[in-house]
């Protein structure tokens, strides 16, 4: 394929970084490295007060990409919302994400959208936005079978999955099953990091815990720790670097990650990359398209930190138990590579 010139689309909230960042990143770098000019353009966006929502809607409509400079823009992919809102001829959605809080996270602690009639009309513009501009695309395709299950039900829309590969593919490896449960995510209520910690208070074991992150819970989660008494098993590490989460990963005893409906879950991925065992907990989205419970690790109901416990002390107890689940996860993983994810989103 000749080079291209590609623009990478992505709605952003300023001095906030996650999953959907790292992922308009790494897919930019992959590109330069096939030979592509590549530009991220990405527009801030802000839900709050409400009013804000369609500016940043309209924003994205506003503008065109068709071209630069009088030099034509070849493709256009589009991640997370609102930016698959803008108008180009070679138009590939991406789906990291809609706007959860009009969708699926309505009527949850986790949405500000209430039952009046001025919040249900808003959520009715932008479901109707969302259905119009994501079918002016060539192709859509969704990080996981969870989202592309939501855009079929919310919006009557069908597209493929396409799971996207780690920023660090081909660099993960195995050192062996430590003492530690390791964890590593932003810290916010929806990651529910405080249900390891639960579980930690009530294991038999001395096993510990790493939490890498950031977040507004940070300060909540460590009295946590206090307040059940395992502050002296968590240790909470804050921002790591790549080569320091390659080593937490790769001497784990296990990873935990057991979000609330997480949409995709890469540190699944890179765990099972790291042929290590997945603690998650029923409800837990796109994180459940890879763990088999007993299998390739354990699923315990959310909300009951005794089950996870156990289940941590059967892995401590059991090095050998931790490495059969984690050799199992290897293989469930292994296709997710960047090489077929650049072909398919260059082939529409």
């Amino acid at each position: 394929m000749k080079p291209l010139r590609i623009a990478i689309c992505t709605g952003s909230i300023p001095f906030v970084r996650g999953g959907a960042e790292a992922l308009t990143d790494i897919l930019a770098e992959q590109l330069r490295q096939k030979g592509h000019a590549v530009e991220i353009i990405s527009i801030p966006f802000r839900w709050y007060p409400k009013e804000e929502i369609l500016k940043g809607y309209l924003a994205w409509r506003l503008i065109n990409l068709d071209e630069s400079e009088g030099q034509p823009i070849d493709r256009l992919i589009a991640l997370k919302f609102p930016a698959f809102v803008v108008r180009h001829p070679h138009k590939v959605t991406w789906l990291v994400q809609q706007f959860r809080q009009v969708y699926d996270l309505f009527g949850t602690e986790y949405s500000h959208f209430d039952s009046s009639e001025q919040d249900a009309e808003l959520r009715r513009v932008i479901r109707h936005i969302d259905t119009h501009t994501l079918s002016e695309s060539n192709r859509i395709f969704a990080i996981s079978d969870n989202v592309r299950n939501r855009l079929r039900r919310f919006n009557g829309l069908e597209c493929e999955t396409l799971y996207p590969p780690p920023a660090l593919d081909g660099r993960f490896c195995n050192s062996g099953y430590g003492d530690y449960v390791f964890t590593i995510s932003r810290l916010n209520r929806m990651k529910r990091v405080d249900h390891l910690i639960r579980a930690l208070a009530q294991t038999r074991t001395p096993v510990c815990c790493r939490i890498a992150g950031q977040g507004e819970e940070l300060a909540s989660l460590q009295r946590l720790a206090n307040e059940v008494g395992a502050a002296d098993r968590v240790e909470f590490l804050g921002y790591v670097n790549d080569k320091e989460a390659l080593a937490l990963y790769a001497g784990a005893l296990a990873v935990y990650y057991a979000p609330f409906d997480e949409d995709y879950g890469l540190v699944t991925v890179e765990a099972m990359k790291s042929q290590k065992a997945v603690l998650t907990t029923s409800g837990s989205g796109g994180v459940l398209e890879f763990v088999e419970d007993g299998v390739t690790g354990f699923v315990t109901p959310a909300g009951d930190a005794l089950v996870l416990a156990r289940r941590i002390d059967e892995l401590y107890e059991d090095r050998r138990l931790a490495e059969r689940m984690g050799r199992a996860g290897e293989p469930r993983v292994s296709s997710i590579d960047w090489d077929i994810t650049i072909a398919k989103l260059l082939e529409a």
